[in-house]
């Protein structure tokens, strides 16, 4: 396969990968990272290119899930006070390769579980208390800024088993705290590096594109069930690919 090849089954890969992701009301950091290992690029690399696509989907996402009335301020601030600086801290840190294959791919793992068992909608729901949510947003923000991901793989499966909220209002509010945590770790990131591979730019029309068609269809009316086992089926296969490769 030539380089031009691969490169383009890599774009569609990631729109792809972006289409399905936010029809959940995720940003794709996850898929991404998943999509970039199989095709062996290199794990410092993935992880500022998959917080790039990240603020593109997720702005893209947050937008559609808002106007779609989903969106819950109350519920949204006490989780993201604290996680944008640790976001940053998460960023800023970099940990060595073979360290940051065994995160990313317990990320990718843990992200496929929770995709596997995605329960559905509660029927009461009652939000966690102030002091809870900004402690878990905290911790939520610096794994997201550390692996190259947004958090809302983790905060969206939280805030369902918990019965916090809503799978569609989860979606929202996962969505935004995505975008602030992305652009938190990416700031991070570039401060510690002072440099951001080119890669993110060239994947963003086609991330732009996906995160566009499926944030849409998914504020609305795309049902999620079986995206999500195909994607926890994707994870789990580059998860333990990226463990296992040395």
């Amino acid at each position: 396969m030539d380089v031009d090849t691969s490169f383009i089954l890599l774009c569609l890969a990631i729109a792809v990968v972006a289409f399905l992701y936010s029809s959940v009301g995720h940003a794709g950091a996850s898929g991404y990272i998943a999509t970039m290992t199989l095709f062996g690029i290199a794990a410092t690399t993935i992880r500022p290119t998959a917080l790039i696509l990240n603020i593109l989907v997720a702005t893209i996402g947050s937008f559609q899930f808002w106007r779609a009335g989903h969106f819950s301020w109350k519920l949204f601030w006490p989780f993201a006070l604290l996680s944008i600086p640790a976001a940053y801290l998460g960023g800023y840190l970099q940990p060595s390769a073979g360290i940051l294959r065994t995160l990313i791919g317990a990320v990718l793992l843990f992200s496929a579980a929770r995709l596997f068992f995605r329960k559905r909608d509660p029927e009461q729901t009652s939000p966690p208390s102030k002091p809870t949510a900004i402690e878990i947003g905290a911790g939520l923000g610096f794994l997201s800024g550390l692996t190259g991901t947004g958090g809302g793989i983790f905060l969206t499966p939280l805030l369902l088993f918990c019965e916090w909220a809503k799978i569609r209002q989860a979606a929202a509010v996962s969505a935004l705290f995505i975008l602030v945590n992305s652009i938190g770790g990416l700031v991070g990131y570039f401060t510690a590096t002072r440099s951001l591979p080119t890669l993110g730019i060239y994947l963003a029309i086609p991330a732009i594109i996906g995160g566009t068609i499926g944030s849409y269809l998914g504020s609305r009316r795309l049902p999620a069930r079986e995206i999500a086992i195909f994607l926890a089926i994707v994870l789990t296969i580059a998860g333990i690919k990226l463990i296992l490769t040395h």
